[in-house]
């Protein structure tokens, strides 16, 4: 398949970070790519010199081809580096529809490195994401900082032997000591107790994120230790205030602002006292 096709497969309207093009975006292709030709950082995405999703927002592209240009960066890192991380899954799909836990959808890469500056990663420092999906972030944590170890928990089964085939192909070279995809229900997982840093991207929502939210503060209970929490579409920020140990650090904005108070595609970093 090539990357036109993938371009032009339809895309689910119901997930906000993934807005469905309007009209068939295959007329959209030329005008895309005409507009990418003649912006000069375009020639740095060729040479690896900034992510490709950072060069595509400065493009200044028409708001009706936005879509395709979001579309176009998932994949463009996705050919780049040889895995499949890029495309939209309901859980729904795989029986495991539940209200509070709806859809996988990918942060967008170069989430994690906006978020978290190398200078506070050191070699003994343990990685979790908790909904860890085909594993984009778990690689980006892998291959861009010195973890000890990484590890994505995932519910579905399926999800989770697409991240490990990712893992086993990808084009990168990882810096991490061990990466590991773990299979199982977030309220069945036991948190590691040397965890340092912990990425959600909307995983999971009501009671099911309470009470997780409850065991990783147990975890750090019981062994206390800094810990740092990478929330990606914070939709429910208000429960972790509400515990009174979770303390925003920063906010990490959009690539490009969304109209009205959303929350989506916004990053907030919090410490765990």
């Amino acid at each position: 398949m090539t990357l036109i096709d993938d371009l032009a497969r339809p895309q689910h309207a119901a997930v906000p970070s993934i807005p469905a093009p309007r009209t068939d975006v295959r007329e959209r292709i030329p005008l895309l790519f005409g507009a990418l030709a003649t912006s000069a950082p375009i020639a740095l995405v060729c040479e690896a010199a900034l992510p490709v999703e950072e060069v595509l927002m400065m493009g200044g592209l028409p708001i009706r081809l936005r879509p395709l240009r979001r579309r176009l960066a998932r994949l463009l890192y996705d050919r780049r580096y040889g895995v499949s991380t890029a495309d939209f899954a309901d859980l729904a799909d795989f029986g495991l529809d539940h209200p509070e836990r709806v859809y996988y959808s990918p942060a967008h890469w170069g989430t994690l490195r906006r978020a978290l500056p190398a200078r506070d990663v050191a070699g003994h420092d343990v990685f979790l994401d908790l909904g860890a999906g085909k594993g984009r972030m778990v690689l980006e944590a892998a291959s861009a900082y010195p973890f000890k170890r990484v590890i994505g928990v995932e519910l579905s089964a399926e999800l989770t032997e697409v991240a490990r085939a990712n893992l086993s192909g990808a084009r990168l070279r990882l810096r991490a000591g061990e990466v590991e995809f773990v299979r199982s229900d977030v309220l069945d997982y036991r948190i590691p107790d040397d965890v340092s840093v912990v990425f959600l991207n909307n995983p999971f929502r009501g009671e099911t994120f309470a009470t997780t939210m409850d065991r990783l503060l147990d975890s750090v209970d019981r062994n206390p230790r800094p810990l740092t929490l990478i929330y990606f579409n914070p939709v429910e920020e208000h429960r972790l205030l509400r515990t009174g140990r979770f303390r925003h650090l920063r906010t990490v904005a959009p690539w490009r602002r969304r109209g009205g108070e959303s929350v989506f595609g916004t990053t907030r970093v919090y410490e765990v006292s």
